[in-house]
């Protein structure tokens, strides 16, 4: 058996249809293929990160850096990759870019429900610094919100 590589690298805009296909088999209301295009291209303070094995995207995280704070917008795996630490080492990969883009703080909203992400947040830091009610859409689920220091 082959192995694959694996590697993060930086999101262009021809990984667009690839991300948006690991969006959509992760949320319940995905990100249209245009709001991942205007991030790439037009958004200053974003940056767009992609997990591959082999030739194909399996993950993906994005973070705008806004002088020295930062906000993760999404992160996700295909679910056919989940569970052996790939989630982790995006998670890592971007902690570091925002760290060397001067940012002294990260933030992030996840589900109520998901526990999962949670712990995992948990585990490089991250603590509770709020909710935000009715945040998601499809349900008017509550977001924690969660905070890390970088410094």
């Amino acid at each position: 058996m082959v192995e694959k590589k694996e590697r993060i690298r930086f999101m262009t805009v021809d990984d667009v249809d690839a991300v948006v296909r690991v969006e959509e088999q992760t949320f319940t209301v995905p990100w249209s293929r245009e709001a991942f295009i205007n991030e790439v291209t037009n958004n200053q303070f974003a940056r767009y990160v992609v997990y591959e094995v082999g030739e194909q995207i399996v993950g993906y995280c994005g973070v705008w850096v806004v002088y020295d704070e930062s906000h993760i917008t999404n992160i996700a795996i295909h679910p056919d990759y989940r569970g052996e630490k790939r989630g982790e080492a995006l998670l890592r990969y971007i902690l570091e870019f925002a760290r060397l883009l001067g940012a002294k703080k990260l933030s992030l909203e996840v589900r109520i429900s998901n526990e999962i992400a949670q712990r995992l947040y948990r585990k490089f830091g991250f603590q509770a610094g709020g909710i935000r009610k009715n945040y998601y859409t499809d349900n008017q689920e509550d977001a924690l919100v969660m905070w890390v220091m970088l410094s």
